[in-house]
């Protein structure tokens, strides 16, 4: 079980105990090496998340897809902008809204998405190689169970985060 095999710290060693700390040294890992995967593709790793968006069927908003990314409205423009530029995406009107957007990938977004979705495991695999196969199930299952759960609570408001970390603390 997973649990069992902790790195084993050194009495005292507080930073690497924290979950935090954790977080950000795996998430700079595996920053770098998305990057790396991502290569030229305009928006790098997030780049790669707007073209997984972009095939979905039905296809959404493109305010949906920056809300669910974490994206700033304008920056998302940008990027959307930068990847119609490159044939990868294309934007048309909602049918059933018409001041809406749908973000539809291209057949040649989609084949460099293949390609991505290829080089973005090889960069998972890297920062997890200290995992073996049933661990890496077992954090990504965890991590997307969190992320599905704290998505949901509205992510786009940071305030309400702090506002119910603060009414916790001062409950316990």
């Amino acid at each position: 079980m997973a649990t069992e095999r902790c790195h084993e710290l050194a009495e005292g060693d507080t930073l690497r105990r924290d979950f935090g700390w954790a977080l950000g040294v795996v998430f700079r890992a595996y920053l770098k090496a998305a990057n790396e995967a991502t290569g030229s593709l305009p928006g790098g790793p997030r780049g790669h998340q707007v073209l997984e968006a972009a095939t979905r069927r039905p296809p959404v908003s493109q305010s949906v897809i920056a809300q669910e990314i974490g994206c700033d409205r304008t920056v998302m423009t940008y990027l959307l902008d930068d990847l119609e530029r490159e044939g990868l995406l294309t934007r048309r009107p909602d049918p059933a809204d018409r001041r809406s957007r749908q973000v539809v990938a291209t057949e040649k977004g989609v084949e460099r998405l293949e390609r991505l979705r290829e080089l973005i495991v090889r960069a998972q695999d890297f920062v997890l190689q200290e995992l073996d196969e049933e661990d890496r199930h077992v954090l990504r299952c965890l991590l997307q169970r969190s992320a599905v759960r704290l998505d949901s609570l509205d992510p786009t408001a940071p305030c309400n985060v702090v506002r119910d970390i603060a009414a916790a603390d001062h409950a316990g």
